[in-house]
């Protein structure tokens, strides 16, 4: 459920705020207001915590040694900005021998040569001029000047030459600084400089636990520095301004858990805080919505703390809807009892390792949904996608034969054919093959749970509204959704199309619409609800679709799940053609490990995408549930 909220505001004297904030921190109850803020300490702790991300960044770029120790620094400086020292050196030094390199590359075209033998030429009364000309300029001016030809190159579109006058109609290039055996004595010293400061910055990485103490540090003072400044914010229609130091008061709001409310009352009695406190306005948006529910429900937390998604303060808290079919989802979607052991192993190796210091949830989640795999896998008969035949008989023996790949008992198949609604009122020929059968079932229980999940959303709403006549719109809703399903088995389970359909289960329909066009949006007036509603025609009309997707969204579970079979099939039946070959014995496991591998990662992103979609968008949309809510977090040490 979502604890009810305070809004309260702690008025206290300006010399007390740092004091009196450090006890509202001690108490970790209230949810303040977010405020934009600064101060010169704000920036001097951003800028702060900026170097310490930075130089912490830099040392986990360096490897280093596992095992290796982390002890208190011995330091005189400062670690941190020791670390930014280095790492600036070695980015002035990186960027210098990668300067020398264009360099050597522009002088390996010349050859090794001394550039002072030019200028000793010059000063013994010879000139010479460095020039790269293309094969015409060479043949056009160059004429009678004596030259030296260096090189050509492959394509002979260049000729690299020293001449020894100034040749006619071109530009001589400069003469090189420095020669190439210079630059690589150059680069070696720079390089070995570069290698002593990475090797200083791998030995720094025994102080990285100093600096994430210092990190969380600089958080905890960032949150405070921010609440403290934004104390002295004075709201504009405040007509007075604190002059006075001594009887100046700075304040500061936010929202307390109602039941909560009386340790911060008992703190302001015996600190001297004026304290107000009230219920939210309805139009408030900056309410934190706190969940309270038992261990089970909570089970349901490591995912919508994942996905970061929030009921409103003023919403509905569907915690434990979403918990079961949110586990329901998990099992058809991962619809694999092997790959669930997998991750029953997984999550018991997590819980035994952190038994004597608590199981974290997410351990806990991850064990019931591992449950709900195997499950769905035993019923299904699904074993790491191994064929039916080659399964053993006792596994078989406990599977579900109507929604299991395992040919039924003739009799069983017989009954099934006999009481079967679609098939007794001819509208539909009884089920000959075995695939047939076992996909009518599955996408009969989809759409069976379409209708479970979407109708407790309707009659959650139903009863909301249960003082309005806008109630007979939400009836009208849940008779569109409850007869759409015989549609949808009609249309696409059965394929008897549309005179499958019964005239009631159409009237119905109708009957519904009408109603959500005439009172779904009731507000006190019908007249008014009904013109609203003939002003959106067109969306209205296209609720009716808009049932019909919903419901047939639920095929995703039946079809996602066929898709990861198929595929597990495929990776055994590529591994067992190699299994049979000792030469390509290994390579047939290594297909094995990486491809079930592979399959179980895309089995995790369906749930994510499909079971959670299901979930907050399907239901959520049919319950009138947004997902605008954040979560409550109090001020307090961490």
């Amino acid at each position: 459920m979502i604890v009810p909220m305070k809004k309260v505001s702690v008025l206290v004297m300006d010399k007390e705020r740092e004091s009196a904030l450090q006890k509202i921190r001690e108490l970790g109850i209230l949810h303040l207001n977010n405020k934009v803020v600064t101060s010169p300490a704000l920036t001097k702790l951003m800028d702060r915590h900026a170097q310490i991300e930075i130089a912490l960044h830099v040392l986990d770029s360096f490897p280093h040694k596992k095992g290796s120790k982390i002890e208190q620094t011995t330091y005189s400086e400062d670690v941190v900005d020791h670390v930014l020292e280095l790492y600036d050196k070695q980015k002035t030094i990186q960027d210098y021998i990668f300067y020398q390199q264009r360099e050597r590359e522009n002088l390996k075209r010349w050859g090794d040569f001394n550039p002072a033998s030019f200028q000793y030429l010059a000063d013994n009364g010879v000139k010479a001029y460095l020039y790269e000309l293309s094969p015409n300029s060479y043949k056009e001016n160059v004429g009678d000047v004596p030259v030296i030809v260096l090189s050509r190159d492959k394509k002979n579109k260049l000729i690299l030459l020293i001449a020894f006058d100034e040749i006619p109609n071109e530009t001589s290039l400069p003469v090189p600084k420095r020669c190439i055996s210079e630059v690589n004595v150059r680069s070696e010293i720079r390089r070995s400089e570069l290698v002593e400061i990475e090797a200083e910055l791998v030995d720094l990485w025994r102080f990285k636990e100093q600096l994430d103490s210092e990190k969380l540090s600089i958080l905890a003072d960032i949150e405070f520095e921010t609440v403290r400044a934004g104390m002295n914010l004075i709201d504009e229609e405040t007509e007075w301004k604190n002059q006075d130091t001594d009887v100046a008061v700075s304040w500061v709001s936010g929202y307390v858990p109602t039941p909560e409310l009386k340790l911060l009352q008992k703190a302001a009695a015996e600190n001297g805080w004026a304290l107000c406190a009230e219920d939210p306005a309805e139009d408030d948006l900056q309410v934190p919505t706190k969940l309270k529910n038992n261990r089970v429900v909570s089970l349901i937390y490591p995912l919508t703390k994942f996905l970061e998604i929030h009921p409103s303060y003023r919403e509905t808290d569907i915690s434990w809807l979403l918990l079961i079919f949110f586990t329901l989802f998990f099992g058809m979607l991962f619809g694999d009892a092997g790959y669930g052991s997998v991750l029953a192993i997984i999550a018991g190796i997590g819980i035994a390792v952190n038994f004597k210091k608590g199981v974290p949830l997410f351990f806990q989640f991850l064990l019931l949904m591992s449950a709900s795999a195997i499950t769905w896998g035993i019923l299904t008969c699904a074993w790491f996608g191994v064929d039916i035949a080659k399964v053993p008989m006792f596994l078989q023996s406990i599977s579900l034969p109507l929604i299991a790949n395992i040919p039924p008992d003739p009799a069983l198949l017989a009954s099934y054919n006999a009481n079967n609604l679609w098939i007794s009122s001819g509208l539909i020929k009884p089920h000959q093959g075995l695939t047939e059968l076992i996909n009518a079932n599955l996408m009969f229980f989809c759409f069976s749970i379409a209708l479970i999940h979407l109708g407790i959303a309707r009659i959650k709403r139903i009863i909301m509204y249960i003082r309005s006549l806008k109630v007979l719109g939400e009836i009208g809703a849940f008779a569109m959704l409850f007869c759409m399903l015989f549609v949808v088995l009609s249309l696409v389970v059965y394929k008897t199309g549309f005179p499958g359909v019964k005239p009631w289960q159409l009237y119905s329909i109708l009957g519904g619409f009408s109603l959500v066009f005439v009172f779904g949006k009731y507000e006190g007036s019908i007249l008014k609800s009904f013109l609203e509603s003939c002003s959106s025609f067109i969306s209205i009309v296209l609720g009716i679709a808009n049932v019909f997707s919903d419901i047939m969204s639920y095929i995703r579970l039946w079809a996602v799940g066929v898709a990861g079979a198929s595929l597990a099939a495929t990776i055994n039946a590529g591994a067992g053609t190699m299994l049979s070959s000792f030469i390509f014995f290994i390579f047939g496991v290594a297909l094995l490990l990486f491809g079930h591998t592979f399959n179980i990662t895309l089995n995790v992103l369906a749930v994510l995408v499909h079971g959670v979609r299901l979930n907050t968008l399907e239901f959520s949309s049919n319950l009138g549930l947004s997902w605008a809510g954040f979560e409550y977090k109090p001020f307090a040490k961490r």
